[in-house]
């Protein structure tokens, strides 16, 4: 269709100044060594010249050929069939077009140039989240395309009231971020401070969306999560009805939303999709798994150590058997099984999903079984271990549950060596970092603390969505 001429880039940073005239030799120059890039000469029908520029593995050739070669130089007084056009006028928006994905047209004659939208779709199709899965609710979710996202909200959100407002960041990849919010829903110096900490964010690339979370959160130390990052557009549009706001990158499906609280973050989108009572029961349960995950190893290694006074003599003298043989103390047992657990889950993640769950599952079982034959650790710390872990996989936020995970050692230490008062310590420290912690001005632990209490049936039982509207 078209032949190839020498093209090159800018690959060395050399920055490109906004020229009133788009020269085509100048665009060569610009992409230099650059295999991808097509520079197409022909003359139109009037005796034209005329030259097509496009990245070969960004544009769709097929359509270029049909849609804009061939009615400009086969066709009497023919011009291109593509309904979305546009004018550029420097050489800096000609060579960011073509990078775009535009292709790009020069006419001989003509100072400015027209781009056409006729990109090649190089992405996947929406499919349920894998690690967002749930029984009943929608069943499509973001995907790497910006516009692809943007057309999921626009299809549950038809309202003009939905704004959405695009910029470019990263100095070397150029990514699209865009910021979207319900206008009347948002408190406008909300959307002012957003915009405020994008502009001032500098960043070399933005391969994901942490690398923008990590620049614009408040504390960006803590280990507790102040964006919440979703693959899934009914959880994104529930937040923006609820007065939040949401940022989606190019080039990845997690879309990161804000101001969050702790308690947002231990909701389930299922939660409003089943009966009421069963939601509720379930959303308890999950805040008792949670403090549970964070929590119990502590517990057990401490009252074992300090204070088996508080252990039924049953009890008391079933886990001294298991413990009669074991070489270390309850906090070493508790570390090396923590550790061991951890590594296991870790390997399971990584692994290829055909074998990444069998291997993980298999592994607990045996290394447990051998440990316990082996004496190196007790049964008892193998179940309160297992409990842990099965705890830590009811918070439906990954991100959540990170968190916890790492949380879990300093308490365990603090656990060992001074008892349930480390723990005291540990939960007062804890509290006073939460009731610090800020996402985007929004106390973490509201409606709590602050208390709100018009908020709080939406924490402790579950808000109906019709009732609001009576």
């Amino acid at each position: 269709m078209s032949k190839r001429q020498g093209a090159g880039g800018s690959s060395d940073g050399t920055v490109i100044t906004g020229q009133p005239e788009i020269d085509g030799a100048r665009l060569q120059s610009i992409f230099l060594d650059c295999s991808d890039m097509v520079f197409h000469t022909f003359q139109t029908n009037s005796r034209l010249s005329a030259v097509c520029i496009f990245c070969v593995g960004l544009c769709d050739a097929e359509r270029i050929e049909r849609q804009v070669l061939k009615p400009l130089a086969e066709t009497e007084g023919g011009s291109p069939t593509v309904s979305s056009t546009q004018l550029v006028y420097t050489l800096q928006e000609a060579s960011q077009a073509i990078l775009d994905g535009f292709a790009l047209l020069l006419m001989e004659g003509e100072s400015n140039g027209t781009i056409y939208a006729l990109s090649k779709n190089i992405g996947r199709t929406t499919e349920e989240p894998a690690a967002e899965s749930t029984v009943r609710g929608p069943r499509d979710g973001f995907t790497e395309s910006l516009e692809s996202n943007l057309a999921l909200l626009r299809m549950r959100l038809k309202i003009a009231s939905f704004k959405s407002k695009t910029i470019t960041m990263g100095t070397y990849t150029n990514t699209k971020v865009t910021l979207a919010f319900v206008e009347g829903l948002i408190s406008p110096e909300l959307v002012q401070e957003v915009e405020r900490r994008l502009s001032r964010l500098k960043i070399d690339y933005v391969l994901e969306s942490h690398s923008i979370e990590e620049g614009i959160v408040d504390e960006r130390f803590s280990p507790f999560p102040q964006m919440l990052a979703t693959e899934r557009p009914d959880v994104v549009v529930s937040n923006l009805l609820e007065g939040r706001f949401v940022i989606l990158v190019d080039g990845t499906p997690f879309s990161l939303v804000a101001p969050i609280t702790l308690s947002s973050m231990l909701q389930s989108p299922e939660d409003y999709y089943q009966n009421i009572y069963i939601s509720i029961a379930i959303r308890w349960m999950r805040y008792i798994f949670y403090i549970m995950s964070l929590l119990l190893p502590s517990f057990y290694v401490a009252i074992t150590t300090f204070h088996q006074e508080m252990i039924p003599t049953v009890l008391l003298l079933s886990i001294a058997r298991a413990r009669e043989e074991i070489p270390f103390p309850a906090l070493v047992e508790a570390l090396i099984m923590e550790v061991s657990f951890e590594a296991l889950r870790e390997a399971g993640v990584r692994l290829p999903k055909q074998i990444g769950s069998a291997v993980s599952i298999v592994g607990a079982l045996i290394i447990g079984q051998a440990a316990t034959t082996a004496g190196i650790v007790s049964a008892p710390m193998i179940i309160i271990v297992a409990l842990t872990g099965i705890a830590s996989f009811m918070v439906p936020r990954y991100s959540a549950s990170i968190s916890t995970r790492l949380l879990r050692f300093p308490i365990m230490l603090l656990a060992g060596t001074l008892g349930l008062t480390g723990i005291i310590l540990a939960i007062i420290l804890l509290v006073i970092h939460l009731s610090s912690l800020r996402s985007f001005g929004t106390p973490y632990l509201s409606p709590i603390a602050p208390t709100s209490a018009g908020k709080l049936k939406d924490v402790w039982w579950r808000s109906i969505p019709w009732s609001k509207s009576r």
